[in-house]
Order: structure tokens, then C-alpha cells, then sequence
């Protein structure tokens, strides 16, 4: 199978797995849509080369929220793109608190191929705010948000300048974008 196969098999598998889920922001957008930005997102930070992290960041949020198995991924798209998405899973068993702490605490041990994904997550996450809020979401709610994702990103930089300016962007825009609304 052609490279570009694996990439369009792992966008279909991504949008039947989250076929039933939507961003949690006001416009309720389509799920893949989040998954292929962080995709976009990682193959222009990789210039294209690394393709397994692209199925990677596809499938990054599987099994998080579809209980997908490592197995399952790594049966279908081998073991490298099963060990990124597992490096990059956020433990559901533990309290949200918990889980966030543990994605600053762990972000500068990641291998370098992680820090990517996660980078590219939280910018897409960040956008998402920006652009389409939660509407259940105070201004402090979301500046918490951003505070928190410069945490993570700080542990994950080092990895990709532009990536990271993006990110810088990202955070930016959100935090502008809920300043402006709550001036009104």
C-alpha cells in the first residue's frame, strides 16, 4: 500500500471511529474536522516526511474517546503509529485535574515525535476556542484553558520553531478573542 493509502485509511477509520462525536464549541463542528488539522498540522511540521505521525495525530484521540485498543491501531497501522497515539493518550481512569497535571508534568519527557502531536493538538485546541467557544465557557474558564496549554507547551518546545510559533499564535488569538467578549 501506497503511503498516501495508509493517510486516507487512517482519515477514514478516524471519521467512522468519531463518527457520532462533535467539538464541544458553539458551531459543534464534526470531530474529524480537529483531527485532520492536528494531521495538517504535523505533516507541515514534519515536512511531510514522517507519515506514521500523521496516521498518528488521525487517530491520536482513539482511544481516549472511542476505547479503541493499542492493539487494534497497531494491527492496522503497525506498532510505531500504536506507540504515538498511546504516548500521547491521556489516562481516562484518572480525575480531569489529575489528567492535566499529568500532561504538564509529562510534556518534556515526550520523544520528540510526541511533542509534535501534542503540540499540534493544543494549537488546534486553541483555535477551536478562538474561534468557537463552549458556550458554557466564562472568559475565566477559557483564559484558564490557555494557561494551562502554555504549560504543556512550554515542556514540549524544542521540537519544531514554527510549530511553536503557531502555537504562540494560537494562544494569542484565544486570549484576544475572549478579552474582546468580555469587554462588551
Amino acid at each position: 500500500m501506497q503511503e498516501w493509502q495508509k493517510v486516507l485509511k487512517a482519515a477514514d477509520v478516524a471519521a467512522r471511529w468519531h463518527v457520532d462525536q462533535r467539538r464541544k464549541g458553539i458551531a459543534e463542528e464534526p470531530y474529524i474536522n480537529h483531527l485532520l488539522e492536528v494531521a495538517m498540522l504535523a505533516g507541515e511540521a514534519t515536512g511531510g516526511l514522517d507519515i506514521n505521525l500523521v496516521i498518528a495525530a488521525l487517530l491520536h484521540d482513539a482511544i481516549e474517546d472511542c476505547e479503541i485498543s493499542r492493539d487494534k491501531i497497531a494491527e492496522m497501522f503497525g506498532d510505531d503509529v500504536a506507540s504515538l497515539v498511546t504516548e500521547v493518550t491521556d489516562d481516562k481512569r484518572l480525575p480531569k485535574a489529575v489528567r492535566k497535571d499529568e500532561q504538564v508534568r509529562t510534556a518534556p519527557i515526550k520523544s520528540p515525535r510526541a511533542k509534535v502531536l501534542k503540540l499540534a493538538d493544543k494549537i488546534s485546541n486553541l483555535r477551536a476556542l478562538a474561534a468557537s467557544p463552549p458556550s458554557d465557557w466564562t472568559a475565566e474558564r477559557r483564559t484558564q484553558y490557555v494557561g494551562w496549554a502554555r504549560q504543556v507547551a512550554q515542556g514540549l518546545r524544542g521540537v519544531n520553531t514554527k510549530l511553536e510559533a503557531e502555537f504562540d499564535e494560537a494562544a494569542s488569538t484565544a486570549e484576544q478573542s475572549f478579552r474582546s467578549t468580555s469587554a462588551i
